[in-house]
């Protein structure tokens, strides 16, 4: 059997190793426009900040080792066309723009996705840059050496990654975020509470400023100088990140007729198969199923992509793997403040059809005599009707996420208020308090749901 995997990043990656395990004696290539395979793109802010110094700490896999294992990787190799009916290839090799056919038996889309460039006027000057790949990194991290100013565009995750990266390298710092608020994932109340939070801690290092549009870039034949906003307004710069979203990369898909799903992305079941035979989609080309509501979901994560890439191998060397959805569980962090979140915010639930009812508590994330004690604020919703939990966000202190991965685990089992109060939290002064907020939060909770 020979089994072809377009794409080596994450999923790319997982599903070629996964498949010659299962079938050592199988032809399995890779083939990626891209110059590095199997590496940390989620890791790149922490590059930028110095972390570490060396790039390639951040690849997990080298083409040699996958050479080594009986994987053949292609670098620099782009699928151009997908032919199902003769279960062709067409691939240009970008090194010596030499285009030629393979053949599969089996195919694995893991084409990832691409920053969103918004329409500002000038955006290609040489000190834009965008957050995706390993030159990207390198890139940013070397001009990083000589900047004083720095504009980020998004407000997002790797937006507040990279804010925090270029604080920590004393490089002052304008984030401007198109809406009203912070990492919009978050319902509105915890949106703010990020921006309160950092404003408290900026010393001068940093601005935010939201409900802006960039318009234009100005500058000369050196780059960017100056970044305009819709108002008028403009930011000294000597590099500017765009971080503004991704889009899944489904060009090759549509133009093999294999259909998308209503959000976009490539459509698939829970075999990680697509709508045409013997042809897999995994990573964050293909949406997933939202667990709670079931209803088709984006969520382009790491996380999510590895787990299908195994899925996508195992189904695709004749064994039976079942990939059931996503609770769109996530965290990142920004200068000393942890953001997480879990299943529905207010609004997703609201717009899925919930009548909700929500609780918010703000405490200690360990006993207020420890010198380390600092704040959380914890957002629990629930359905009225039901009393099932339906999701939760944290921020403040690094131990937000524990909260929600606790949470996420009820989500998944499907617990109500009243199910997950009954929950044993560990307990010692250095980890929690001796009521966990997680516990507060749901009494309040439920109180609330037995009101009449």
């Amino acid at each position: 059997m020979k089994i072809v995997i377009i794409g080596a990043v994450a999923a790319g990656s997982k599903a070629a190793a996964k498949a010659k395990r299962m079938l050592p004696d199988a032809e399995v290539h890779i083939y990626t426009d891209d110059t590095h395979v199997s590496y940390s793109a989620c890791g790149i802010p922490y590059y930028i900040e110095g972390n570490f110094d060396d790039y390639r700490t951040l690849l997990v896999r080298s083409p040699e080792e996958f050479e080594h294992s009986g994987i053949r990787v292609h670098l620099r190799h782009k699928v151009t066309k997908i032919m199902p009916a003769s279960k062709q290839l067409l691939i240009n090799n970008l090194n010596e723009n030499i285009s030629f056919l393979d053949n599969y038996d089996k195919l694995i889309i893991a084409t990832g996705a691409s920053p969103i460039i918004p329409p500002i006027r000038n955006n290609c000057f040489k000190n834009v840059f965008t957050v995706r790949k390993i030159e990207d990194a390198i890139n940013i991290k070397q001009k990083l050496q000589d900047a004083r100013r720095a504009v980020i565009i998004g407000g997002g995750y790797i937006g507040l990654e990279m804010l925090e990266a270029f604080v920590r390298n004393n490089v002052y710092t304008t984030l401007i975020e198109r809406g009203n608020y912070l990492m919009p994932a978050l319902d509105e109340d915890m949106s703010e509470l990020i921006a309160e939070e950092l404003c408290k801690i900026h010393e001068n290092k940093f601005e935010i400023i939201t409900g802006q549009a960039v318009t234009e870039f100005c500058g000369d034949e050196e780059g960017v100088s100056t970044v305009e906003v819709g108002s008028g307004e403009s930011y000294e710069a000597d590099l500017v990140i765009i971080c503004a979203g991704v889009k899944p990369n489904v060009e090759l898909a549509v133009d093999a007729g294999i259909k998308l799903g209503v959000t976009g992305a490539i459509r698939v079941n829970n075999r990680m198969e697509s709508s045409v035979p013997d042809i897999y989609a995994c990573g964050d080309c293909c949406e997933e199923t939202q667990i709670i509501t079931k209803a088709p979901v984006w969520m382009p994560l790491g996380s999510n992509a590895n787990k299908e890439g195994r899925c996508a191998a195992i189904n695709c060397c004749g064994g039976f793997e079942e990939f059931y959805g996503v609770l769109s569980s996530a965290v990142t962090q920004c200068l000393g403040l942890t953001i997480s979140l879990t299943g529905l915010t207010e609004k997703e639930a609201a717009k899925a059809g919930f009548d909700t009812v929500s609780a918010k508590v703000t405490k200690n994330d360990k006993v207020g005599y420890m010198p380390d004690a600092n704040n959380i604020t914890l957002k629990l919703i629930a359905d009225k009707k039901s009393g099932r939990l339906l999701g939760g966000q944290a921020v403040g202190a690094k131990d937000s996420d524990k909260r929600i991965n606790t949470l996420a685990t009820a989500l998944l089992a499907g617990l109500t208020v009243e199910e997950f109060r009954r929950n044993d939290i560990t307990y010692a002064p250095p980890f929690s308090t001796s009521i966990d907020m997680l516990i507060n939060a749901s009494d309040i909770l439920s109180a609330k749901l037995n009101q009449k």
